[in-house]
């Protein structure tokens, strides 16, 4: 068949069946955590998202919750999750890539049941790692994060948040 007769071509059927018996699923994801974007004015796009879209804010921080390098809103709205993060320090990274993009998605967390293999099984598969599995802890338990480099700047973070009785999913 000539490659630039394209009119023979079968049809495939791209089911969610697996592609063989032996398939496992090497990394499963429940849903995403949250999509962080890096925008120049945090507050800004925070009242833009609330008032256009019917977000609510869930979380927020900044310099009077001890955070000195940047300011970030957390919205909500049903199952979906925004963090909008604004650089304080004009030579950061983060101003850098709002320099070189402008405001877009930096982040895509994926909610999974155990971040440390997630990491390990997505490394192992040639994934450049971005953040080795962490623990972060508080009065209201634990969550587990790991992160890879995808395509761009863009970065995966896998969260667990199984032992976490924190902020309540709204």
């Amino acid at each position: 068949m000539n490659n630039n007769d394209l009119t023979h071509v079968e049809n495939f059927n791209y089911s969610g069946e697996k592609i063989f018996d032996a398939a496992g699923d090497f990394l499963p994801i429940n849903g995403t955590d949250y999509v962080e974007l890096y925008v120049g004015n945090a507050k800004q796009a925070a009242h833009y998202y609330k008032t256009a879209f019917g977000f609510q804010e869930l979380a927020y921080a900044g310099l009077e919750t001890g955070m000195r390098d940047r300011t970030s809103y957390v919205l909500v709205q049903d199952k979906i999750r925004l963090v909008l993060t604004t650089p304080l320090d004009p030579n950061s990274e983060i101003s850098h890539h709002i320099r070189m993009h402008g405001d877009g998605v930096k982040v895509i967390a994926l909610w999974v049941d155990d971040a440390r293999s997630a990491f390990n099984e997505t490394v192992a598969r040639g994934a450049k790692p971005f953040l080795e599995p962490e623990v972060i802890s508080d009065e209201n338990g634990e969550i587990v994060r790991s992160g890879i480099h995808t395509y761009g700047e863009t970065l995966h973070i896998f969260v667990e948040r199984k032992n976490y009785k924190g902020v309540p999913d709204q």
